[in-house]
């Protein structure tokens, strides 16, 4: 399946449509305080949304953003602060190469729904105890992929109808005090949360 010349082709007008940046902004904003975090994992950045909003938001010592888009990377990486807290990375979703426990936040804007079912037990994985994951989900009613798009989803994960199955993909890798909120019209999404238990 071709996937990184897909989302390579994409790049250069990801950042036109603001529907990306505003969900990975409720995304961070939605986040419970994070004392002092040492690292934040932005998965399947694009060109850096989640990963620049947690810079601002959260000052961490580190931001490790990953794409298997080479593209999206490059151009994420051009509006990068100079001081080295970003770690730009192409690299697949899934393995993430982290150790165990090694993430305070894991962060997935506008892409679980082209990573597939095997994203969330490796955010849970790399997360500390208490880390907390945030990912975005469409809403099925209002999901119209392109073919192209289309051809490259994985079959692992359907799209949820509503927030408590939204909810589900969270609560079934073990995440706890799950919460769950939709954004508004006309492209709705699931911002889902969810911690991993002390």
């Amino acid at each position: 399946m071709p996937v990184p010349p897909l989302f390579d082709a994409a790049a250069d007008t990801y950042d036109d449509d603001p529907h990306h940046l505003a969900i990975a902004r409720q995304l961070v904003a939605g986040l419970r305080p994070v004392p002092e975090p040492r690292l934040v994992v932005d998965v399947a950045t694009g060109t850096g949304f989640a990963a620049l909003a947690a810079l601002e938001a959260l000052a961490p010592r580190r931001v490790l953003a990953i794409d298997v888009s080479p593209r999206m990377i490059e151009k994420g990486a051009a509006k990068t602060p100079s001081d080295g807290r970003v770690e730009w990375r192409v690299a697949p979703a899934v393995p993430l190469d982290l150790p165990d426990g090694a993430a305070d936040v894991v962060l997935c804007a506008s892409a679980l729904h082209l990573i597939g079912a095997d994203a969330p037990p490796e955010w849970r994985r790399v997360l500390r105890p208490g880390g907390q994951a945030a990912f975005s989900v469409p809403v099925a009613a209002d999901f119209h992929p392109s073919p192209a798009f289309a051809a490259a989803l994985p079959a692992d994960l359907a799209v949820p109808a509503d927030e408590a199955g939204a909810a589900r993909i969270a609560r079934a890798v073990g995440f706890a005090s799950v919460r769950v909120t939709t954004t508004a019209p006309p492209r709705r999404s699931f911002l889902v949360f969810g911690d991993v238990p002390r």
